[in-house]
């Protein structure tokens, strides 16, 4: 199959190397410095170049705000039969876009992101395939994902945004607190020190899917669920209340178990 990534970043070089030993693919980057370490694949810097390759499946690997200017750009040089796609962790706005667009289409979220993730062993990672999309498309994508070893899940668009606002919006704001609280420790402890490289690892993402997760319509009952609970839990420790507290961790653990 003929394969066109946009986006020469982690997850773009990430598909590119994926894919290239088995498909025929060209990666399509404005940015020339981004491509130095692509290989067994075509470079591209201008959308004209895409006609000529003219690919099967477009795999959109942007940063999450060029989502839909980088479709924009190439789909002009498209043919009708093309397949279209994103991997996309906030799908606002992606289904009708994709319903207004007229070519077949297929969106995933891959839940293992290059921050935390070891690239080269995904076999505990989970990965999202949204149900309303091109059969084909779903296909390829959960065969790609199931020779990764992923855990796979399909979600419909609205059942995924639900799932991202629980699972991202609530670490994401509860990171953020942490390190909005934190001052120099010159002797920090061994939990201390994971919050802190937790937090230095998602501040390294890009401000736009920070936000735009945050901005979910359904990431503020998450964060309410937050202030409920750290209200209890200031409520026990300010009375100092020993029955309260067991009761709590109780109650907590077994969330985890």
């Amino acid at each position: 199959m003929k394969i066109l990534v946009l986006g020469a970043g982690k997850m773009g070089s990430f598909f590119t190397d994926l894919l290239s030993f088995d498909h025929e693919v060209a990666v399509l980057e404005k940015d020339p410095k981004r491509m130095r370490f692509i290989y067994n694949a075509e470079r591209m810097q201008k959308p004209e170049e895409v006609k000529e390759f003219d690919p099967e499946l477009v795999i959109n690997c942007v940063t999450l705000n060029h989502t839909l200017d980088a479709f924009d750009e190439v789909l002009p040089f498209l043919s009708e039969n093309c397949i279209i796609s994103d991997i996309a962790s906030v799908k606002t706005h992606l289904k009708t876009y994709y319903e207004k667009s007229g070519f077949r289409y297929v969106s995933t979220h891959p839940m293992f992101g290059p921050t935390f993730a070891n690239l080269g062993n995904l076999e505990n990672e989970n990965t999202i395939i949204i149900s309303e999309g091109d059969y084909l498309g779903k296909i390829f994508f959960k065969d790609i994902y199931s020779r990764l070893h992923l855990n796979i899940r399909e979600y419909t668009f609205e059942e995924h945004d639900k799932v991202v606002a629980y699972s991202l919006g609530i670490p994401f704001a509860s990171t953020m607190v942490f390190a909005a609280t934190m001052k120099h420790q010159d002797a920090p402890g061994t939990t201390f020190k994971r919050h802190m490289n937790i937090a230095r690892g998602l501040l390294s993402e890009d401000d736009y899917l920070l936000t735009e997760i945050l901005f979910n319509p359904r990431t503020p009952h998450q964060i309410e669920r937050i202030q409920d609970e750290l209200s209890i839990l200031l409520d026990i420790i300010k009375r100092r209340d020993s029955d309260g507290i067991k009761s709590y961790l109780e109650k907590i653990r077994k969330n985890i178990e």
